[in-house]
């Protein structure tokens, strides 16, 4: 079976979409299932305003076409709503072709953050877009369910996982003055990383990421300190290394990098909202309240094995049975194609 993944966010961007969209990927390698990916690489593109890291692709109906044609796909899976997304979105209606999405993004909150759009119109549109899907997919129960209220059709559950075998317990000192209290992910203003910097806390603050507000809140925040991107055994060494994981964003739909903490033994301070709450839930593994102080004092705690017991429960391979289980449930195979997958996959 043949999947072609349309997404707008891909290398050398570092987010969550990315990470999940490539460990489905490796994941499902195993489950004799073949992704491939229409990405901003084959296309023109323009930085975004307002995030000029972040850029959007210019693609052409024919170049669409084209590059579909030759993917050859079973099935075709739009992961965002972008450029891409929405170009191959419309090659799927043209043609009356079923297809998949996912929401991954809170867009309307994000574009709240940046100027004064009301929330209401972004909804409308993002829940358009996703409109004609045959299964929109969500990464919780909560988020799954909030969409149907909103209004969203075919909403079903595809779960995220974590690479334990990466991001596990270590001994690693970073010789800072303890406990350190580390938050990991793009550095913008919606990842309200100011309710944490501003925190009165003993021992260190570290972040890890990047992102177009890193330059204002380094300036702003002296004591803080910024170790900009990391990646792989370099991560997890950092994770591994910190006392407690500081997530202070409101708007991610789910958080891989709260996974990535508690792998590495390393228990949650939050605020209770959707995201944080939906991973852990009532599991003994992090504090969530209102007073992020609070949570981050109560988080030194909490017993670091609970954390590495429970992120054993999220596993790559079980995320991307979900995945094709969806697609097949609901019929997203393309007519005439004899992608059909193993009877194991059958929901």
């Amino acid at each position: 079976m043949r999947i072609l993944v349309a997404t707008d966010a891909w290398h050398p961007q570092v987010n969550g979409v990315v990470r999940t969209l490539t460990k489905l990927a490796d994941a499902a390698k195993g489950l004799d299932v073949e992704f491939s990916f229409l990405t901003p690489q084959s296309f023109r593109t323009f930085a975004m305003p307002s995030y000029r890291d972040v850029r959007l692709a210019m693609p052409r109906p024919g170049r669409i076409a084209k590059l579909i044609e030759e993917a050859r796909p079973d099935s075709i899976h739009i992961a965002t709503e972008g450029p891409i997304g929405l170009m191959v979105r419309r090659y799927c209606r043209q043609r009356k072709l079923p297809f998949t999405t996912s929401f991954h993004t809170r867009f309307p909150e994000y574009v709240r953050a940046r100027m004064p759009v009301p929330e209401s119109l972004i909804w409308r549109a993002v829940r358009r877009f996703h409109s004609p899907s045959r299964a929109v997919m969500a990464a919780t129960p909560a988020l799954a369910s909030e969409l149907t209220e909103r209004g969203f059709d075919n909403v079903v559950l595809w779960p995220r996982g974590v690479d334990t075998h990466l991001f596990h317990p270590r001994a690693i000192d970073l010789c800072l003055p303890a406990p350190v209290f580390l938050s990991v992910g793009r550095v913008a203003v919606e990842k309200n990383l100011e309710a944490f910097l501003d925190l009165e806390l003993p021992g260190t603050k570290v972040i890890v990421g990047d992102g177009p507000a890193r330059a204002a809140l380094e300036e702003a925040y002296p004591d803080a300190i910024f170790l900009g991107e990391k990646h792989g055994e370099e991560l997890a060494d950092i994770y591994a290394a910190a006392d407690v994981f500081v997530f202070p964003s409101k708007t991610d739909t789910f958080g891989l990098v709260l996974l990535e903490a508690l792998a590495s033994g390393l228990p949650v301070a939050a605020f209770p909202v959707k995201g944080p709450r939906d991973v852990i839930g009532d599991a003994p593994v992090g504090a969530l309240d209102h007073d992020l102080r609070s949570a981050c004092f109560a988080a030194l705690d909490i017993s670091r094995q609970d954390c590495v017991d429970f992120a054993a429960n999220y596993t790559w391979e079980a995320s991307a049975r979900a995945f094709i289980d969806s697609i097949l449930a609901v019929g997203a195979v393309l007519p005439g194609r004899n992608g059909a997958a193993p009877a194991r996959f059958v929901a």
